[in-house]
């Protein structure tokens, strides 16, 4: 299982940040994990959890793999099931994008799509889950990677810690890392404590997102927060919490292509304006590590798209307008 394409999946590379913001009195690296080969930090966890449950027999050639997803781990879990000849059945809801649908069949998955969401709720989530349940209680074989609850989605990011630590010499002291089913928040922060590094932690969260205790409420962009509070969640995981609106995550991503010319998902656009947000506090010197989970393209008919950043923000020339001034006061 250690050949081919999975052979490729982490070792990621860690940037320097220049251009962002210019005369900032800290070092800034970006984690890409965009270079995994199903584009995003989700290939991590997915082959961890998979290897792991053919490791105990719990996967074997004629099992079914059944997951939830909006995107970017149905789609990790889609490479892997294709390239071992699994069969995998993805459980989607009808916000899920028609590319990230396309992706997931192009790797040969079975998409199987939540149109209600949960009654109690409001939420697809839920219905996603239950769903989940109901095809692994009818399907013989059947295995459940359940990312929001499975340790060795956390466990996998041990090893992305390790990576950041290793290129800057053990030398991290800030790390902003978004939340969603938490795993790469807890591993990191597990790999930080087990090995004595100064690193304060920053979880990164949307507003309207339930993780660390906000009031729910609408959000538009898929993968930044959560509508539940997952398994993995733990209140002692991050030195500090920054929630991130939606019109932030368009203002960071658009500024991140602008400067930089790293073409990212909405998360990073996340955790770019949550450092934003307490660069004032970082001391002089300070390495500051951010983690950008995937790639932008899955957001071209979103962030990236005018016409739909105008519906929910207002014209682009105004929003650009409103940042520039706050921008170029930081950077003053």
């Amino acid at each position: 299982m250690n050949g081919g394409i999975l052979s490729t999946i982490g070792n990621t590379p860690l940037v320097s940040l220049d251009k962002i913001f210019p005369g900032s009195h800290f070092r800034l690296f970006a984690k890409l994990e965009a270079f995994n080969p199903g584009g995003s930090i989700k290939d991590r966890p997915a082959f961890n959890i998979i290897r792991q449950g053919m490791h105990t027999g719990k996967i074997t050639p004629k099992t079914t793999i059944v997951e939830s997803s909006s995107g970017n781990m149905g789609i990790g879990i889609a490479q892997i099931c294709s390239y071992l000849g699994l069969r995998f059945i993805c459980v989607v809801d009808a916000k899920t994008t028609r590319q990230n649908v396309r992706l997931l069949k192009t790797y040969g998955a079975e998409v199987d799509v939540i149109e209600t969401p949960d009654p109690a709720t409001g939420e697809y989530l839920p219905a996603r889950l239950d769903r989940v349940r109901e095809l692994c209680t009818v399907i013989p074989d059947s295995f459940w990677p359940n990312q929001y609850a499975n340790r060795y989605n956390s466990g996998a990011h041990h090893q992305t810690m390790s990576e950041i630590a290793v290129a800057l010499a053990g030398r991290v002291d800030y790390l902003f890392c978004a939340a969603s089913t938490c795993g790469t928040l807890r591993g990191c922060v597990e790999y930080v404590r087990r090995e004595g590094l100064p690193t304060k932690v920053c979880a990164v969260d949307a507003v309207g997102s339930v993780i660390f205790g906000s009031r729910k409420a609408k959000r538009l962009i898929p993968g930044h927060g959560a509508a539940l509070v997952p398994p993995l969640f733990d209140g002692g995981l991050a030195d500090r919490v920054v929630h991130v609106t939606d019109r932030d995550c368009v203002v960071g991503c658009r500024r991140l292509v602008k400067t930089e010319g790293i073409l990212a998902g909405g998360s990073s656009g996340a955790v770019l304006m949550a450092l934003r947000q307490v660069a004032g506090q970082i001391p002089d010197g300070a390495n500051c590590v951010v983690i950008f989970p995937d790639r932008g393209e899955r957001y071209l008919d979103t962030i990236y798209s005018d016409e739909w950043v105008a519906e929910h923000f207002g014209s682009v020339e105004h929003l650009w307008d409103a940042e520039a001034r706050v921008y170029e006061s930081m950077v003053a």
